[in-house]
């Protein structure tokens, strides 16, 4: 795309919004930045686009941003917001921030999806291309902005490692990952996608443009993904902890054995991954079948996967206190994640808090894991109502209504030397907190500051 002197309106001041304001102006182009909050709570941001150039409003969506070639979203504006609906109205092209970002980097890009373990699995993916001596650049719905790091991508052992969320894929028009990967599919974001295949349909997206030589990732023993994985037309590796298959990852005895066009290789034994649970052991495969069909060495994807311990609020250890273990799992923003997390402490009772704003939460799928694991259960947030009703009849119930503090002191006086604290709330942070990010080192705060 020829960026120079076309118009772009960006929906949203931030950080996706402000790195690609950055990477357009870079690039020579009219930009205008437009932001439904107010004008208080971004004095940096606008200093900021006063410094480089953008013209900017805040507090509104005024007609202005139609007078644009392009209208660019950040990940958390609606497809159905009012402006986006004028602007597709009167023809103007919605791009994603990713798909600005895609179009000017120059190197190859590994793109992982899924309902959970995108983080973990993306995170890790940059660590074994890092370990193997790539430059790499670890980017998207992590938290660092696709355009904040496309300058820094250039040269020969260069690649983008992205995650990429659904929100994000609504509006790609020719991203093209080298290798994509989908880790999963389970029902989520069920308050902006109008059913079920809504949401799986745009989870695909990710490899709507890959043709060639390029590669798809799939869990194959998910059975959403593994039947859409059919209809792909580019080459296909799965990865299964329970058949073996004629391409990908599987388990044979306690090895883990990748197939991968005409080689056979046994990677290691699953026990020395360095991050514990079949969740964890099914992202390991995953990164492995992504980094080694980039042509990555096995001993850097051996040692890495040997040495990495995870990722700063996915079941993370905070503390033990009078014989009792707090874990923040401050990113299980859906009923999901929380069924892994469950499912990761063996036999130790488990008192679990959860709660937050709800996206159309069905705590069906956890029931028997909370009736076998969990002790008892803390509510937190504007979703414990809901929580509260479904599991009153499974486990006591405590509820600590907007206060964290009370959450943790309500778990600390259930626990008993042995348990478990938990932090995993099946609710997106909204309703209290910036993002699950602050929700977590709040979190990790208050149980560090227990006497």
């Amino acid at each position: 795309m020829q960026v120079r002197s076309k118009r772009f309106s960006i929906l949203g001041a931030g950080k996706s919004g402000l790195a690609v304001a950055r990477l357009l102006k870079t690039r020579r182009a009219k930009v205008f930045l437009s932001e439904m909050g107010k004008r208080e709570k971004f004095d940096e941001v606008a200093t900021e686009l006063d410094a480089i150039g953008v013209e900017y409003e805040f507090g509104d969506n005024t007609h202005r941003v139609l007078e644009a070639e392009y209208v660019v979203l950040s990940p958390g504006v609606p497809l159905e917001a009012p402006i986006v609906k004028l602007a597709r109205e009167k023809g103007i092209k919605i791009l994603s921030e990713i798909e600005i970002a895609f179009d000017q980097c120059e190197v190859p890009v590994v793109a992982i999806t899924g309902t959970n373990g995108k983080t973990t699995t993306t995170t890790l993916v940059g660590e074994i291309f890092k370990h193997a001596g790539w430059n790499t650049q670890v980017a998207g719905n992590i938290g660092i902005a696709f355009s904040e790091i496309v300058d820094k991508a250039k040269g020969e052992k260069s690649v983008v490692v992205l995650e990429v969320s659904s929100f994000q894929l609504d509006t790609i028009d020719t991203l093209r990952p080298k290798v994509s990967a989908i880790l999963n599919i389970t029902p989520d974001h069920l308050d902006r996608y109008k059913n079920y295949e809504g949401y799986v349909q745009s989870k695909f997206r990710i490899v709507e443009n890959q043709k060639g030589h390029d590669v798809f990732v799939f869990n194959y023993d998910d059975e959403t993904v593994r039947n859409m994985a059919e209809t792909v037309s580019v080459r296909t590796l799965g990865f299964s902890i329970k058949e073996e298959l004629k391409q990908g990852a599987f388990l044979q005895g306690d090895n883990i054995v990748l197939r991968i066009g005409r080689e056979k290789e046994v990677l290691m034994e699953h026990r020395e991954i360095g991050i514990p649970g079949p969740h964890n052991l099914m992202n390991a495969m995953a990164a492995a079948l992504m980094t080694r069909s980039m042509g990555v060495e096995w001993e850097a994807i051996r040692e890495t996967l040997r040495t990495f311990k995870g990722v700063e609020h996915r079941i993370e250890f905070v503390r033990e206190l009078d014989g009792v273990k707090y874990y923040n799992d401050s990113k299980a923003t859906n009923v999901d994640s929380v069924f892994y997390a469950l499912g990761s402490f063996g036999n130790a009772p488990i008192i679990l808090i959860a709660g937050g704003k709800d996206k159309g939460n069905d705590y069906t799928r956890i029931r028997e894991l909370v009736a076998e694991h969990v002790k008892a259960i803390v509510t937190v947030g504007r979703g414990a109502e809901k929580i509260e009703k479904f599991f009153k009849d499974v486990k006591p119930i405590h509820s600590a209504g907007m206060s964290m503090e009370q959450a943790v002191r309500l778990a600390r006086e259930a626990a008993a030397p042995g348990d478990i604290v938990l932090l995993s709330p099946a609710c997106a942070s909204f309703d209290m907190f910036d993002n699950y990010e602050h929700r977590g080192r709040v979190f990790k705060e208050l149980v560090n500051a227990l006497i």
